[in-house]
């Protein structure tokens, strides 16, 4: 039996993507080709891959087995066509996925950081809400990801494939608009913010995990105003009075120095831990090793 390279690219492709099309188009390969792939590894390893349901491919227990090997396979091909040429120095694509506000506020730093003290500089940066992120990680389409909420987070809670390394801490905070009858409340009491409007992150997200963990159940009365999948919406709704915001301080923190939000100092605890995540099976190259060995000893200093 001899599996090729090529074969476990169009697997791991169709894998992640779901159908022939989207995986064909991926490789820029003609689909009849990425069908073949797939039905000669299927054959050379006995044992189907995937579940044809309807247009979709999805894949089994044989083929969830198969990824993470695949996934090393490939990585360390890649790792074998550069180190020749990479004169001692880190070689390779990095793939790094990050919540949002890690994503907006803190990974542009990192990398900046990690690229002048390592001098690499190929790196992908996907941001997204936690869950998002965590489903890639599963699927093996990220390397290492950045997302706040272990405990808080149901959706992780239980999961045995991802390896979860704490790393820095935030706080979260309610805020209203400058002109908010809140605003000049002195002593805020969780009464106080009963019977009120809430602009919150979508469901899936760890801020909004957050908030259902800590804050609403100590609130007897409230509503979501709007849903939105963007801290800077969130900023604005709640600057125009349109209700409550509840995000990270390290997020608020401009537009409270600008004077566009003003930060309720709520009778909580609310602080949360941001976590350095990857799947256990996921090969660690000299790159991902170093990057994760870097990001756990980094501080923000902008």
């Amino acid at each position: 039996m001899s599996v090729s390279l090529r074969q476990l690219q169009v697997f791991v492709a169709v894998a992640q993507e779901k159908t022939i099309t989207a995986a064909s188009s991926l490789l820029y390969l003609s689909k009849p080709a990425v069908s073949m792939a797939i039905s000669e590894l299927e054959k050379q390893i006995g044992h189907n891959l995937f579940e044809r349901v309807n247009n979709r491919l999805l894949i089994n227990d044989h083929g969830r087995r198969l990824l993470p090997l695949a996934d090393e396979l490939l990585t360390r091909s890649d790792e074998i066509l550069k180190v020749l040429d990479a004169a001692g120095e880190l070689s390779g694509h990095l793939r790094i996925g990050a919540s949002d506000t890690i994503g907006n506020q803190l990974v542009p730093f990192l990398l900046r950081d990690f690229r002048n003290q390592s001098n690499h500089i190929d790196q992908e940066l996907m941001i997204s809400n936690s869950q998002a992120i965590i489903d890639r990680l599963m699927a093996f389409e990220l390397d290492v990801g950045l997302i706040e909420g272990q405990g808080e987070n149901k959706h992780l809670l239980g999961n045995t494939e991802l390896i979860m390394d704490p790393w820095l801490s935030d706080e979260m905070c309610v805020a209203c608009a400058v002109d908010h009858p809140l605003a000049n409340v002195e002593n805020l009491t969780m009464f106080d913010l009963e019977n009120h409007h809430w602009v919150l992150r979508e469901i899936g997200s760890g801020t909004r995990e957050h908030f259902l963990s800590r804050m609403a159940p100590r609130l007897e009365h409230w509503t979501v105003a709007f849903e939105l999948r963007t801290t800077e919406a969130i900023i604005n709704c709640a600057a125009a009075g349109l209700g409550l915001a509840y995000l990270s301080k390290l997020a608020a923190r401009h537009a409270v120095s600008n004077n566009r939000l003003h930060l309720l100092e709520a009778p909580l605890d609310l602080r949360r831990q941001y976590w350095i995540a990857r799947h256990k099976d996921k090969h660690l190259s000299p790159l991902l090793k170093r990057f994760i060995s870097f990001g756990a000893n980094w501080q923000i200093s902008d």
